[in-house]
This record gives C-alpha cells, structure tokens and sequence, in this order.
C-alpha cells in the first residue's frame, strides 16, 4: 500500500546558518595560529616591555650601590622610554657570568671585568666611561704602627717585603689588578708579603681592615678613598695613603647583545646619548653624576682596556 507523498517538502536549513558556526571557529584557529605575535613582530616598548635590567659590580657598601643605581635606573627609565630595574649581584664573577647568561643587560663594570664581559659576551658594546676613568689610580694605605713611610716611586713598593697586605676583590682592577701590575714592577710577588696575601670583599672592606690592623697596609681605589675623606670615615690617625699609582682607564658601562632587537633599531646607541647626555647643569642630574663620583659621562673604546687586557694576560686572570 502506497502512502501518498506530502504535497510540501521537509524544510531544508539554510547553508549560511550552518556553516556560520565553522566559519567562526576557523576565524579563530587561524587567529591563534597565524597571527603574528605582538611582542615578537615589534621591539617591546613602554609599561608592556621588559625591564632594562642594570646592575655593577659590587666594589663598594651594598646600600651605597643600591642607592645610586637605583637613581640612575630611574633616570634611563624616563629618558629612554621603558622599565629600567636595577638588580644588584653577589660578586664580581657573579656579574661576568649574569651578564653573559643574559640576566642582565647594562652593567658598571671595572676595567677587568669590563674586558672578561666582553670577551665571553660576542656583541657586548661599549657604552660609555666616567671623567675621572680617563685618569684613574689606586692608593696604597698602610698603618702609622707599621712604619712604612709614603714615597714617589714604584720602587719604593720594595717596603712591602715582608708585610701583611691586602689587595681587593681578586676581579678588582684598582684594588688587585693594577696594584700588583705594580708590585711586578718593583720586584715584589705576593709570596714576599707575611702569610698569604688577603683579597678583601671591597674597596671599603680593604680599608677598613688596614684600619682596625688586621693588615699592614692595603690597595685600594682613589675614587672610595677620597669620598671616605671627605665623609669624614678614615681614621687618619691610623692610616695613611702611602703611595698613588700612575694613572690608567678603569670603570665603563657595557650593554649586551640583542637591545635593538628587543627594543628597538638604535636603542643602544639611546642609552648612550642618555649617558652623555647627563648634565651638572640639571640639579637631579647634577646629583646622580656626584653618586657616581663624576662630573660627566664621556665616550670610550675598547683601545682604552688593551693595557687591562694584556696585564690581566700576564697575571694569569684570563683564559
């Protein structure tokens, strides 16, 4: 028996309301697959970007550095454009080994962690140095109970025979590199020195530890000895600056590798027009500089570490 057919049709649904859903859904599969991302198609820039991170080699009071660097992560922060963070590091090989790793970014370094940077760093840039780094010394102090008299000549170096010294941080350039550069030149090798020779943990440690007699005398920078003088922490009646060195290039900001990419075409080149660009005539400037212990910021170039290089060759401080 035959059923007759139904003179309508079964209503079809339309193909736009079926394949609305799937067209939607392939909106978004290709969204989240072939769109580009933001902070890979672009140099990272403003609050979104990440932090600058800058740092220095702890040669000095840990509160000291925090203070002024973190003056001066503010200054690049607002100058250049993006978060700066100041991180400050354990000890000087701790800063090298950071900063090659990429953890951190712009660093203060001495003369000889400047070079050690950049030679295990490819790409590392110069930044810039401070005035006084273009004629920067070291000074010997010694007790007043140990009778050593100051003198002009490196020869007379020759007194240390048979004292107790400290030299700084064994990385240190002011404080270890050059002083025993010029121990050398007097004829002087650390074995001469009563018992081993010390490295103190900083340019403010060696000092005070020739001052409370623990060592006859001690190699440090000017710059830290000066600046305890005029704060009034030295007690003259205990020490004094035997000898000065000759001068040599030391302290200099490096940049890694890889900041134009990350921020931009030419950001390396920014952070150091905002270095030279720092002005005594700007009080908040004028203030950073003096933290600093520098009238000004000036250019440099690796030719300025050769001498470093080659003594730290010498010494055995790199591979």
């Amino acid at each position: 028996m035959s059923h007759p057919r139904s003179s309508r049709l079964p209503r079809r649904p339309r193909i736009s309301r079926l394949l609305a859903p799937l067209v939607a859904l392939l909106m978004v599969l290709l969204a989240a697959c072939g769109a580009p991302d933001s902070q890979s198609s672009s140099p990272a820039t403003g609050d979104g970007a990440q932090p600058l991170r800058i740092s220095s080699i702890p040669d000095q009071d840990q509160d000291k550095l925090a203070a002024r660097d973190t003056a001066m992560a503010r200054y690049l922060q607002s100058t250049l454009g993006v978060p700066v963070e100041y991180v400050p590091v354990s000890d000087y090989a701790a800063s090298v080994t950071l900063f090659r790793s990429g953890d951190l970014d712009l660093v203060f370094y001495g003369g000889l962690t400047g070079v050690q940077a950049r030679l295990q760093t490819p790409g590392a840039a110069l930044i810039a140095q401070r005035d006084i780094d273009d004629d920067f010394r070291s000074v010997f102090v010694a007790t007043r109970a140990s009778g050593i008299e100051p003198f002009d000549d490196v020869a007379g170096l020759s007194a240390l025979k048979g004292r107790r010294v400290t030299l700084g941080p064994q990385s240190s350039t002011s404080g270890r590199l050059m002083p025993e550069y010029f121990l050398r030149q007097a004829g002087v090798s650390t074995q001469d020195f009563a018992g081993e020779v010390g490295f103190s943990a900083s340019h403010d440690a060696t000092l005070s530890l020739v001052e409370a007699g623990s060592y006859e005398v001690g190699a440090l920078n000017s710059q830290v000895w000066k600046a305890r003088l005029a704060a009034g922490t030295v007690d003259q009646s205990a020490v004094q600056v035997v000898w000065t060195t000759p001068p040599y290039h030391d302290y200099h900001w490096v940049a890694g590798p890889g900041l134009d990419e990350r921020y931009g075409a030419g950001f390396t080149q920014r952070i150091t027009d905002a270095m030279l660009g720092l002005s005594t005539d700007v009080p908040e400037q004028a203030s950073l500089l003096k933290q600093y212990g520098a009238g000004s910021f000036i250019r440099t170039d690796a030719a300025n570490y050769t001498q470093i290089e080659q003594i730290a060759r010498e010494l055995g401080l790199l591979s």
